[in-house]
């Protein structure tokens, strides 16, 4: 496989883009299906399709699929690392031992062990695991860039949600790629940044401003400005780029008078059992929520986890109570079986993944660095099969070696479980047209 932009970390880079430094328009390519499989694929997907929802948890910085699904116990130490494995619910199949509560619920899920790139640095990582298209030019491990529409907008331009809810949202910020591009600022996530464990948990923009509630706002003109004071109307993602602000003021509208969309922000109508499930913390309430916001038809919500770059003390923040490792075993497999028993996992596709994986030796500071050639990502509903390993790493996890798929792959995937076609053609702003996903074939395991 070819690498280009290779590094192992953020040190040493050359250009570096800021937020505002967004980019428009972009290409990219792998290999693909034949026609007569992939027509086979999309025929299962079905009708059905339409209606599917996801919840895609974005663990930020690239986790490594050594401390998580992918453990290499006969490796050297020093690639091997300090946790042991622990069986799932397969015989064979073990995890690492951090993640307990995962492998007992591996039945209800899918692990992709062999989704590989060459994209070495977060801010191209990003931007190709979020859009399912690399950047076609070389950029800074900080950047924010977008060439490209994320999945989630481009959920949004296709699907609509009942009840004034938006189509995409975020928690609790958008990640970088994760904006509209060329659609425009209308497919911006919506997003909710307070943390819902927090007994004083508000979500913006669904509380009508106090001079509206109280009648002191009587012209069109007052109105419009004090709309103009929802955060949603605001955000950065919203420049990117043009927008028609009308569409804004009602979906402001819509948030702040219906009561479905009050209720479903409500997490407080959880039982305090349900809320202990997912752990009393940011990351499980935000996935608890992902699930109620599912329920009532929202197609698209993203989780964001920040701090997986762990290029130090790896294992010692593994470690830790009610650390990153913990919350995402306990959160996740609550939610999945949270979906699975009221049923709603056949029509709720959950993604769990970062941009890349970790390298397979140590580094000097107990942790490791960027690698893309391997990782691990975890897909389960949707008519995903349940306790399947998809692909393979080499005997020390140096590089996916067996049924190896592209992120173009797993674009296709996803936009096909929602019921998009995934080689639809898109106009940017300039009316160039640009393909949704190039060559990415349907990962035909994630098919029952």
């Amino acid at each position: 496989m070819k690498q280009n932009h290779f590094q192992r970390n953020c040190e040493d880079t050359s250009r570096k883009l800021g937020r505002r430094g967004f980019i428009q328009t972009g290409l990219g390519a792998l290999g693909g299906l034949g026609l007569t499989d992939m027509l086979s694929l999309q025929s299962q997907a079905g009708s059905a399709a339409k209606d599917n929802r996801c919840i895609f948890i974005w663990l930020d910085g690239g986790p490594s699929h050594y401390e998580s699904f992918d453990p290499k116990p006969d490796a050297p130490s020093e690639i091997r690392g300090e946790f042991g494995t622990v069986p799932t619910t397969v015989p064979g199949v073990h995890f690492c031992d951090r993640f307990p509560k995962l492998a007992k619920t591996f039945d209800q899920f899918t692990v992709i062990r062999s989704i590989a790139h060459n994209q070495n640095n977060h801010g191209a990582g990003n931007h190709y695991l979020m859009t399912g298209r690399p950047t076609p030019v070389p950029v800074g491990c900080g950047a924010y860039v977008t060439f490209h529409p994320s999945f989630g907008s481009v959920v949004s331009k296709n699907r609509t949600t009942p009840h004034g809810l938006p189509s995409y949202i975020s928690a609790p910020r958008m990640s970088r790629s994760g904006g509209p591009n060329f659609l425009g600022a209308q497919h911006a996530p919506f997003i909710i940044a307070d943390n819902p464990d927090s007994s004083s948990f508000r979500v913006r923009d669904v509380t009508l401003p106090k001079e509206i509630e109280e009648g002191r706002s009587t012209t069109r003109k007052e109105l419009r400005r004090s709309l103009d004071n929802l955060q949603r109307i605001t955000d950065a993602a919203a420049e990117d780029p043009a927008v028609s602000f009308d569409d804004y003021y009602a979906t402001a509208n819509n948030l702040i008078t219906s009561p479905e969309a009050q209720a479903a922000f409500d997490i407080s109508q959880e039982s305090e059992k349900t809320r202990e499930k997912y752990g009393r913390n940011d990351f499980g309430q935000r996935l608890l929520l992902a699930r109620r916001l599912s329920e009532v038809g929202v197609p698209f919500t993203t989780v964001y986890y920040g701090g997986w770059d762990a290029h130090r003390k790896l294992f010692e923040s593994f470690k830790k109570d009610g650390g990153k490792a913990e919350r995402v075993d306990t959160g996740v497999s609550a939610l999945i079986q949270d979906l699975a028993d009221r049923g709603a996992l056949d029509n709720t596709m959950v993604v769990l993944l970062g941009e890349f994986g970790r390298t397979p030796k140590i580094n000097k500071d107990a942790g490791r660095d960027h690698w893309s050639f391997a990782m691990s990502v975890l897909m389960a509903g949707a008519g995903i099969p349940g306790g399947q390993i998809v692909g393979a790493t080499d005997v020390k996890g140096y590089y996916a070696n067996e049924n190896i798929y592209a992120p173009e792959d797993f674009a296709a995937t996803l936009y096909n479980k929602m019921g998009i076609n995934h080689e639809a053609i898109l106009h940017d702003t300039a009316g160039r047209p640009i393909q949704l996903v190039n060559n990415g074939r349907l990962i035909k395991e994630l098919y029952a």
